[in-house]
């Protein structure tokens, strides 16, 4: 397939409590950043035929917390394509969150859903013969 401008990759995953890191089932903030490394390899296998390498962030912004037992969903979309270079803009939104004081399972769907991160980042693809 050839990069094209507005292609987009989403991955949706629960956010297990194991990952929980501080007070309050709060995540780090890197969990995200993870995410944006798994959907970044699978847009550049779909556009390249390679998992590329990531170069790095222009621009990073915490919007909001994500929490153990969120299930969220981080979408890469191209914006730019280079000779090599692929700029692409990310998003992790929290679709579901637990709501424990209704109960040790209870969990509530969030509509509209939550932005959690946004990330604008530059991945390289190899050289092709």
């Amino acid at each position: 397939m050839t990069p094209t401008e507005g292609f987009s990759v989403t991955h949706r995953r629960y956010v297990p409590h194991s990952h929980a890191h501080y007070g309050g089932n709060l995540v780090d903030g890197a969990y995200g950043l993870g995410l944006f490394g798994d959907v970044a390899t699978e847009l550049l296998i779909r556009t390249d035929g390679d998992e590329g390498l990531f170069a790095g962030y222009s621009h990073v912004e915490f919007t909001a917390p994500i929490l153990a037992g969120d299930v969220v969903e981080a979408t890469a979309t191209l914006v730019r394509v280079g000779t090599r270079s692929r700029e692409i803009e990310f998003e992790v939104r929290v679709l579901c969150r637990s709501a424990p004081e209704r109960g040790p399972s209870a969990a509530d769907v969030l509509d509209p859903p939550v932005v959690a991160t946004r990330a604008r980042g530059t991945v390289v693809a190899p050289k092709r013969d």
